[in-house]
């Protein structure tokens, strides 16, 4: 079984490479961190005419129709350049919803999401921070009236459009609304990472039979696929940061010099990044794989997907921290990029549930109470 890229993936992959180091360098990504928007709409814009957010969209809506392994090949990009942008929350997580439901409102959405005209944000999380749809408390009805909160809503301050997951009398469901809609309010929450997360309220705000996904009480089957797929997303998303730690530790590994030599010519050192190449590798051969699971429907994908975002979360972490380690006091001065990418990566690793949550999946798989 060959997992490399395809011929088109590796183009997609090198197009998207050299895009990024002429339009979003470390330095405009450093500028973007500490921006109180965080986001650069003219760089949204511009991969809106390469096509990138209507990858997963139907042609027949607007997009390209690419695959699971065209989003992984294209994130993990993205990953490698820690570039901040909405992309794995509006075009691959809530796009992979609004396709799942179909309905006039879903279906009219989707090509201005593949047009880079709209975004859609994604708001699951209460006060228990669990992916998880007993924990869900706000109520949710169309039509209806929405009055309550969601936490650690991401990039909703660059979003058009809304999906909110909430509890009607059948169970979890899911709504699609406009962010103007009246009584909605985004306020930022502090973040260590430096990610853009709100949380988001709702005073007393309509709802309407036209808001609903899919069926009433049908929310989290709706989107338990898109959850699968972002998690997923985020793996590849740490890869490719963890994929340039690696390679800013080779590089400094063969020009710094320490009595004498550089200090990759010390074994201590030469081991440390064999340590990094071991879980890079590991962790793309994984995500690769758990990739083609999810395109095959493989009846182990949600232990598959599980699987990879624990191992992808601990290895690219590990390759962070001893990143560090190689690179020295250098590595920890805001003048490098090493730490917008450990910062990236640990956000990485805590969306669409963290390590110990999959392993929990992964334990009932194999037969754990």
């Amino acid at each position: 079984m060959d997992l490399s890229p395809s011929p088109a993936q590796q183009l997609l992959q090198q197009s998207a490479r050299t895009f990024l180091q002429q339009r979003c360098p470390p330095e405009r990504v450093q500028q973007l961190a500490l921006d109180p928007r965080g986001f650069a709409a003219d760089l949204w814009k511009e991969i809106a005419t390469l096509g990138w957010p209507g990858l997963l969209i139907p042609p027949e809506l607007g997009g390209s129709g690419g695959s699971v392994g065209d989003a992984l090949a294209l994130v993990e990009e993205l990953g490698r350049a820690c570039f901040p942008s909405p992309f794995v929350g509006s075009a691959v997580v809530a796009t992979s919803v609004l396709a799942a439901a179909g309905g006039p409102r879903a279906r009219k959405l989707l090509p201005a999401l593949a047009m880079g005209e709209r975004i859609c944000a994604l708001a699951v999380l209460e006060e228990s921070g669990r992916l998880d749809p007993d924990a869900l408390a706000l109520p949710g009805t169309a039509p209806g009236r929405l009055t309550g909160r969601k936490l650690f809503v991401a990039d909703v301050h660059a979003a058009t459009d809304v999906i909110v997951l909430g509890r009607g009398p059948a169970g979890p469901t899911a709504l699609l609304l406009p962010m103007d809609r009246g009584g909605i309010e985004a306020r930022p929450l502090d973040s260590m990472t430096g990610d853009k997360l709100f949380e988001l309220g709702f005073a007393d705000v309509e709802t309407r039979s036209d808001d609903l996904l899919g069926a009433p009480g049908d929310g989290w089957a709706l989107l338990a696929p898109a959850f699968r797929l972002g998690a997923l997303a985020r793996s590849a998303e740490m890869v490719g940061a963890a994929q340039r730690v690696l390679e800013l530790c080779v590089e400094h590994a063969r020009v710094r010099v320490q009595g004498g030599r550089p200090i990759g010519a010390y074994q201590a050192v030469q081991h440390a990044c064999a340590d990094l190449f071991r879980d890079v590798e590991s962790a793309r051969w994984l995500t690769w794989e758990t990739g083609w699971k999810v395109e095959t429907s493989r009846p182990d994908v949600d232990a598959a997907v599980a699987t990879a975002k624990a191992y992808c979360a601990e290895a690219a972490l590990r390759v962070a921290r001893r990143g560090h380690q190689i690179m020295g006091a250098i590595g920890y001065s805001e003048e490098h990029p090493l730490h917008l990418f450990h910062k990236r990566i640990l956000a990485a690793s805590l969306d669409a549930g963290d390590a110990a949550l999959h392993l929990e999946t992964v334990a009932r798989a194999i037969g754990l109470p």
